[in-house]
């Protein structure tokens, strides 16, 4: 290890067998570190050393090793990861410092396969990186969750709409009980005197009289106990005939509700294989990772390893010992291949891990698909559990309304029955009650009949009446809620509409974020032809899954200038390498701002910035220190030159 300064040091970081590193120990102080060196001096595996100890999964494990390691001390708090390699799958585990370093991923770790910096040099959709790492999924789910409670309250709503409805013929009714109560009570009142004066004018014997009465009054309760019945019977067959109908809704539901469990099962298989699939693509890239850095590495031919493994017995040219370690680390154009051993073209073996860096960014573009495929069948999935759960539990009210309506039925088949042995009884004690008529009493009798059955029938009208002021209170009760119910439903429609529109308000937010920072770090780039970067927000048609959506697309414009000084609109393709890579390094370093990722990590990572000259380089690192507790960048040494002299030095590895 080689350390300018010797000022003390918070930050200790060993690792061993970590992209190209075999083992190394390095201090470093807050602030900023500069890894300077040439190529191939394992100074990105340095940084991916650092990134694994903070928790991210993009660090490689040494081609030749099956477990490597690192441990960051930061003051006295260790932080450890350790990367173990089975059957081709490299695997992480240990105790690092972040929990979930996708934000860092995308923003901090700026290396050369960032995410980020690949996507905009391939002109992709910029809204997945923009916006994930907010949490939009959750405001779906309120979403759905005050979508569902409108429902409620509408059909709360509904119904009271039909108990108010109601209201009026019940007030009607209450009135016209009361009318025909007054009435039978004076008609009851009238035939009582009738009957009093008719008894002062009958003089009978008291035995008589009380059979009399004794029949009279059999009669009567017999007569209440029948209209007692036939009402029953007339509420029962109501009760049937709503469950009649209520059984033909469901029914009709059910169908609409098809069982999709077989359906649910497949999609279940299919975001297993997708799972899989992912699993797959995860395992290829960590090998693809490791092919290319092993690659590189030889092509600089700074392998201790391989200079050792290579070192030559004889010599052949005239000045030169003619090594293989010499022809790879050579300038010609030339080189041994360090698998054959023929001699190739240095450019074939440079196109060929260009294809490798090109494959991994297709691989890491299809496992991004993957998990937006997979997201959507996990959704689908639970739409159609959710259906699922509606058809079982209107199956389970189909088997109740069915068990009801076999109760009531057999209830209503007794209650017939029951009105027919009432109505034979009423026959019996009629005859009865004839057969003690004489002539000197068949008036009376015949009175005490009347008055009987007007006593019945007021009976009958007061229990009506109270039936019916009883419903007519439950309703006001009901609707006594209505008004605080439409001041729920009008709070949730508020509710939702700001729902609806706040992740429309989020990503515009992010895009203007987005490109005020990077507005910001062109300027402090400086650069005379490119006036401007922005990002657009659209809507447009794409499938996700199996669907067509509606969704926003992200997609980046450069505006540039000719050397008159006139502007115009150019796209990302029309770009050279370099420009590409600069575009790139400024949206990512444009979202470490925007998503103020230095609140959560302490690093920024820059490496790969040979597209950038040093001056620019060195702006760059003074405005970022400002907000990094450590940013560590990975220099050539004469870019490295261009840095404040006060800037910790690391310049061995």
């Amino acid at each position: 290890m080689g350390i300018s300064q010797q000022d003390q040091h918070h930050i200790e970081l060993s690792a061993s067998n970590i992209g190209g590193i075999d083992n190394t120990d390095v201090e470093f102080s807050p602030e900023v570190t500069v890894l300077t060196g040439r190529n191939a001096t394992n100074r990105t595996s340095f940084l991916q050393a650092i990134m694994a100890a903070l928790g991210s999964n993009q660090a490689t494990l040494k081609g030749d090793a099956d477990e490597g390691s690192v441990e960051l001390t930061i003051d006295d708090e260790t932080y450890t990861r350790t990367l173990t390699r089975t059957d081709g799958v490299i695997k992480m585990s240990g105790d690092p410092y972040l929990d979930d370093t996708e934000l860092a991923d995308l923003f901090a770790f700026l290396l050369e396969s960032n995410e980020a910096r690949r996507a905009v040099a391939r002109d992709d959709d910029l809204r997945d990186l923009i916006m994930r790492p907010v949490d939009t999924d959750a405001i779906q789910a309120e979403i759905d969750r005050c979508e569902t409670e409108k429902q409620q309250i509408d059909t709360e709503l509904e119904t009271l709409d039909s108990l108010k409805q109601q209201r009026p013929d019940l007030e009607q009714k209450r009135t016209r009980l009361e009318t025909e109560i007054e009435e039978k009570q004076a008609e009851l009142e009238a035939k009582e005197t009738e009957l009093d004066e008719a008894d002062t004018d009958v003089s009978e014997t008291r035995d008589e009289k009380a059979e009399l009465d004794e029949k009279l009054e059999e009669l009567r309760e017999t007569r209440s106990s029948l209209e007692d019945v036939r009402f029953k019977i007339s509420t029962e067959e109501d009760s049937i005939e709503a469950l009649k109908d209520e059984l033909a809704e469901l029914e009709t539901e059910q169908e609409q509700l098809p069982d999709d469990a077989g359906e649910t099962a497949e999609i279940e298989q299919e975001i297993q294989t997708l799972r899989e699939r992912k699993q797959q693509l995860s395992s290829t890239l960590s090998e693809l990772q490791t092919i290319i850095q092993f690659n590189e590495e030889m092509l600089e031919g700074t392998s201790p390893d391989v200079r050792s493994a290579l070192e030559p017995t004889t010599t052949t040219d005239e000045g030169s010992d003619g090594s293989i370690t010499d022809q790879l680390v050579a300038d010609s154009e030339t080189v041994v291949c360090w698998t054959c051993g023929t001699e190739v073209d240095k450019q074939e073996i440079e196109a060929t891990v260009e294809r490798l860096r090109t494959l991994r960014q297709d691989k890491l573009g299809e496992r991004s698909e993957l998990d937006s495929e997979i997201s959507e069948l996990e959704r689908e999935k639970s739409a159609l559990e959710t259906k699922q759960r509606e058809r079982e539990q209107t199956e389970r009210r189909l088997s109740q309304i069915t068990n009801e309506l076999e109760d009531r039925e057999d209830r209503l088949e007794g209650l017939r029955s029951e009105r027919a042995d009432l109505t034979d009884d009423i026959e019996k004690f009629e005859d009865e009650v004839e057969a003690l008529k004489q002539e000197d009493y068949s008036e009376v009798l015949d009175l005490h009949k009347e008055a009987n059955q007007l006593e019945f029938e007021l009976e009958r009208l007061e229990s009506d009446l109270d039936d019916v002021e009883a419903k007519i209170e439950e309703i006001d009760a009901k609707l006594a809620d209505r008004e605080q119910l439409e001041a729920q439903r009008e709070e949730i429609q508020v509710e939702l509409a700001d729902l609806r529109t706040r992740i429309d308000q989020i990503e515009q937010n992010a895009v203007d974020e987005f490109n005020t920072h990077m507005e910001t770090v062109l300027e402090l780039l400086d650069y005379a032809n490119l006036e401007r970067i922005w990002i657009e927000r659209t809507q447009q048609d794409v499938r996700e899954g199996r669907r067509k959506v509606t969704k926003s697309v992200f997609s980046l414009h450069v505006i540039r200038s000719t050397e008159s000084g006139t502007a115009y609109e150019d796209t990302i393709e029309h770009l050279s390498e370099s420009e590409r890579e600069v575009t790139g390094l400024v949206f990512a370093l444009a979202g470490y701002l925007a998503h103020e990722v230095y609140q959560d990590v302490p690093f920024i990572l820059l490496d790969s910035l040979e597209a950038i000259d040093s001056d620019r380089i060195a702006t760059l690192v003074e405005y970022f220190s400002e907000y990094a507790g450590y940013l560590v960048a990975a220099l050539l040494p004469e870019d490295a030159a261009a840095l404040n002299d006060a800037y910790e030095r690391v310049t061995e590895i």
